[in-house]
């Protein structure tokens, strides 16, 4: 095998980490969100764990991190809270810093 061969493979072996790094932390910032919600919703502790598990689901719904905002903004509205969008994108990257700290140190 010769030197450029091997180094391909390691490229590729690093990029399917990073993406598989990236992905785990993402869940993590989702169901730390969904926590964060939950906890502004008065919800119990079983559906505290449920809602955390639905948007995380939800960010599979198209690419980027819309949905999640949508889900959030309409379930917190419709549970009477006083919430905003932006509020939810400054907790969005909270949350994300915590879940790479958490993930990575």
């Amino acid at each position: 095998m010769t030197s450029f061969q091997d180094r391909e493979r390691g490229e590729e072996a690093r990029f399917v980490h990073d993406a598989d790094t990236q992905f785990r932390i993402q869940a993590r910032r989702n169901r730390l969100l969904g926590e964060w919600a939950a906890a502004r919703m008065g919800l119990s502790h079983a559906e505290t764990e449920a809602y955390a598990k639905a948007v995380v689901q939800a960010d599979f719904e198209e690419a980027g991190d819309e949905d999640v905002i949508r889900k959030l903004l309409g379930d917190l509205i419709a549970a009477g809270v006083d919430a905003s969008e932006p509020e939810i994108r400054a907790a969005l990257e909270a949350k994300q810093v915590e879940a790479r700290r958490a993930f990575l140190g």
